[in-house]
């Protein structure tokens, strides 16, 4: 399995949630079917605009399609920058990824 680290994890003026990795770019990641797309102007994956799932439900499932997709586990650094990212859904998203970040 390959690992690649999160630079970013915000929430664009859009209302959409995403997440920046720091070397892979996921161009293709639309295939999948899966409503997490990749921005090529701004090299981050994302999600739609949060109607039925909440932000917490959609990293989890971004990171997952990646996974699943690309064999690539997306990994929190200490470095990692939050964007418009209220602190109870940072904490939230640590705390799941708490056993590796």
């Amino acid at each position: 399995m390959a690992f690649d680290d999160i630079l970013e994890i915000g929430i664009d003026e859009n209302g959409r949630l995403f997440i920046k990795p720091e070397k892979n770019k996921f161009t293709l990641i639309y295939r999948s079917a899966t409503e997490v797309h990749w921005d090529e102007n701004k090299d981050f994956l994302y999600s739609p605009k949060p109607r039925e799932w909440t932000y917490l439900d959609w990293y989890r499932h971004i990171v997952s399609a990646i996974e699943i997709e690309y064999g690539c586990k997306l990994i929190i650094r200490p470095n990692t920058k939050w964007i418009s990212i209220p602190e109870d859904l940072k904490q939230e998203i640590k705390k799941k990824e708490n056993n590796v970040a």
